[in-house]
């Protein structure tokens, strides 16, 4: 296991590139990074700007990738991914264009997907109350209020 701390340049570039390699980050992540390893603040611009020049590490493709991922494997909704994406500190142009990765018939299929789940897991007889614990479930996902409603009034209807 290696030692938190590091007291050299290059070691710390190297291994900072190796953490970069193993998966798509954001300067969040990598600044959080270099800060558990003790690092002055002008060693780790330095190093950061290395990586950005190097593109081990790119907003843009960090936003897509994490879209990508978060809507297709944890089905998130777009509202929880732009929430983490700000959290991170990724910027509103680079958020947009990883929210155009997830498409609107996917995005529509994963909803109704999960609103058969809940509906099939939930042992309530009060529509009310069903409607109320699946809405709620939805927009905790991460999917927009009107869009969860809709689709609610949609397939109960049914």
């Amino acid at each position: 296991m290696h030692n938190k701390r590091v007291y050299d340049i290059s070691i710390a570039l190297e291994r900072i590139k190796s953490y970069c390699a193993l998966q798509d980050r954001c300067q969040w992540d990598v600044l959080q990074k270099l800060n558990e390893w003790g690092l002055r603040q002008a060693t780790k611009d330095h190093i950061l700007e290395m990586l950005i020049t190097d593109k081990f590490v790119d907003e843009e493709r960090f936003s897509v990738s994490f879209c990508r991922g978060k809507f297709r494997i944890k089905n998130w909704g777009k509202r929880k991914i732009t929430n983490e994406l700000k959290r991170k500190q990724i910027s509103t142009i680079c958020i947009n264009i990883g929210l155009k990765e997830i498409d609107d018939n996917d995005y529509n299929q994963v909803l109704e997907k999960l609103f058969h789940h809940k509906n099939n897991i939930l042992k309530d007889k009060n529509h009310f109350t069903r409607k109320t614990k699946i809405a709620s479930f939805l927009i905790q996902k991460g999917f927009e209020s009107n869009l969860v409603w809709d689709k609610i009034r949609e397939l109960s209807d049914k």
